[in-house]
């Protein structure tokens, strides 16, 4: 048998039914806890690739997740919340899972052992050698991403992945790997925990730093935020009557008239 990947290794804790539900909890605990410091390893090859997506991006490139199972929700997660958080286009980043959107709620057996199919899902947004692909899977071994990643790196496009595993199939076939190694999971294989977790984690690290980068953030501000709903446009009146020295009112009907944070700061000549 191959070398099994590091999220199938056994978990440390054995007889798990029989324990109380606080040892359950503290436990799991225990073992989220060690995952920052397994992200944090990572920072190197997080850096280089978020680099190398921000020169592309900044020629017109496109961001594409692609994944199966909690990977690839995941990514269309991060995906849909960079329009509302960052006023970027819907077809910017991109979440892709194997088995279409339905697999988001409910598992699509065996989509993601089709090697070609990624592929033929990214065909549909037209690729071009401008974009960038991250293929996600924790084992490192999904033949729907490694074949994914494999045609686009063919094609010209940039090519990372996030897996957990370390040496992984998928860490091969990239430009950029991104391999968090945070060991077995509590339950034996379980990788929608800490194996989760760390994707997660990195997930925001991408997009949120390859957005400041792109001049998507003042400060420490998001400024060009999806007013959306009463919470953020109280958020965004909050910003200009700091940043404009205004009050409360003149904030709103500014807000209101040019219609984002971005553009009254650049009416007023502040961005």
């Amino acid at each position: 048998m191959d070398k099994l990947p590091d999220t199938e290794k056994a978990s440390k804790y054995e007889r798990i039914e029989e324990m109380s539900t606080l040892d359950v909890l503290s436990n799991i605990n225990r073992e989220d806890a060690t995952v920052a410091d397994a992200v944090a390893l990572a920072i190197p090859q997080i850096q280089r690739l978020v680099d190398a997506i921000v020169s592309r991006m900044q020629t017109g490139g496109r961001l594409f997740y692609i994944g199966s199972g909690t990977s690839g929700r995941l990514g269309v997660v991060d995906a849909s919340e960079c329009p509302p958080t960052f006023g970027v286009p819907h077809d910017l980043v991109v979440g892709i899972i194997a088995g279409g959107d339905g697999a988001i709620r409910k598992a699509v057996e065996f989509a993601e052992d089709d090697q070609k199919q990624a592929w033929e899902d990214l065909k549909a947004y037209f690729p071009d050698e401008k974009d960038t692909v991250i293929g996600l899977a924790a084992s490192g071994t999904t033949p729907y991403v490694i074949g994914g990643v494999s045609e686009a790196r063919a094609h010209g496009l940039l090519t990372g992945c996030i897996a957990c595993s370390a040496g992984s199939p998928l860490g091969k076939v990239v430009e950029f790997p991104i391999e968090a190694v945070v060991g077995p999971e509590f339950i034996t294989g379980s990788t929608r925990m800490k194996s989760g977790t760390a994707q997660k984690m990195i997930l925001n690290m991408i997009s949120t730093s390859v957005m400041i980068k792109l001049g998507r953030v003042k400060g420490n501000k998001m400024v060009d935020m999806q007013l959306s709903n009463h919470k953020l446009v109280a958020r965004g009146v909050r910003m200009l009557m700091n940043e404009l020295k205004i009050d409360q009112r003149e904030a709103e009907s500014e807000l209101k008239r040019f219609g984002s944070v971005r553009a009254v700061l650049k009416n007023r000549e502040k961005l």
